[in-house]
């Protein structure tokens, strides 16, 4: 069989061609345990101290080999509320609210009373735990999104290549996808336990809406926050355009990648408010409590 240049080549030969062209292709693909992964969590970790990013992106412990995370009241009350809220989107409708949520959460702040939650003393803990039962008392009461259909992405960390070229992977999980009937589509809800509102530049929802509509088939027709601590339903958001999401993520992910290729992650004061507590871990500064679901050793501040 000539190859257009006169020269004979055998099916052998052609078909090592092909074996090789095909190898050839596979290497050429991104894999994913090489590439950079970025989240909602991280990119705001970057931009507020690419130090912080290190420490709680990067850094290991020396003798355990775990990567570090520190605990505070506020974190450990929007986990739990979070935790029990989420969960009920794995019930069908009907059951959600048969069993009281308060009765779940009791339940579930065992995880982090006491120590576990950074708690200082009883009255700093039950403070927290009186504002995670007002929240919950608060969706019992008006479920609004929450009582309806809801769907979720079947990926456990959903994910997608935000850039094939630069090695580059998007992830997070989202707190709910409401199904929207009429129209066969989904309304990205993030649940706020914090006393304070998002900024009109975050960049949350922007990569929520980017992470569900390239990890499920349905259309994004809404975005909103809910905040548990005060209102009794959703405050719906501009929606995010795709396209500048996707340049302002990029630009934030570059910066990120860049800064791991030249192991540069300088405090830009020098020491913040956002780095210092996790340098206290790594001075020895830290009690080590538990274990997080990422596989992230857990410390409060001594």
């Amino acid at each position: 069989m000539e190859n257009g240049k006169g020269r004979v080549w055998s099916l052998a030969k052609l078909r090592k061609l092909a074996l090789f062209g095909k190898m050839s292709r596979v290497m050429a693909e991104p894999n994913k345990y090489e590439a950079v992964w970025v989240s909602h969590s991280s990119m705001g970790d970057f931009l507020a101290c690419p130090r912080l990013y290190y420490l709680r992106a990067i850094y290991k412990d020396p003798v355990a080999g775990h990567k570090i995370t520190l605990m505070q009241p506020p974190l450990a009350l929007g986990q739990i509320v979070h935790e029990v809220v989420e969960g009920l989107s794995l019930l069908p409708v009907e059951e959600r609210f048969k069993k009281s949520l308060l009765d779940k959460f009791e339940v579930a702040w065992k995880k982090v009373e006491g120590r576990k939650g950074g708690f200082t003393s009883r009255d700093e803990e039950e403070k927290q735990k009186e504002r995670g039962r007002n929240m919950l008392s608060r969706i019992m009461k008006n479920p609004g999104p929450v009582g309806r259909k809801a769907i979720k992405i079947k990926q456990d960390l959903p994910y997608y290549w935000l850039s094939e070229e630069e090695n580059i992977i998007l992830c997070g999980k989202v707190d709910w996808l409401e199904y929207l009937e009429e129209t066969d589509g989904v309304h990205v809800m993030d649940f706020k336990t914090g006393k304070w509102e998002e900024k009109e530049t975050s960049l949350q929802l922007p990569i929520y809406h980017l992470l569900v509509t390239n990890t499920q088939k349905r259309k994004v027709e809404k975005t909103s926050y809910w905040y548990l601590d005060k209102n009794d339903e959703p405050t719906e958001q501009k929606l995010p355009d795709l396209e500048k999401a996707h340049e302002d993520i990029m630009m934030v992910a570059k910066r990120m990648k860049l800064a791991r290729s030249l192991e540069h992650f300088k405090c830009p004061k020098n020491g913040c408010r956002h780095c210092l507590p996790m340098e206290e871990i790594i001075k020895g500064k830290g009690e080590r409590v538990g274990i997080s679901e990422y596989n992230q050793d857990i410390y409060v501040l001594v």
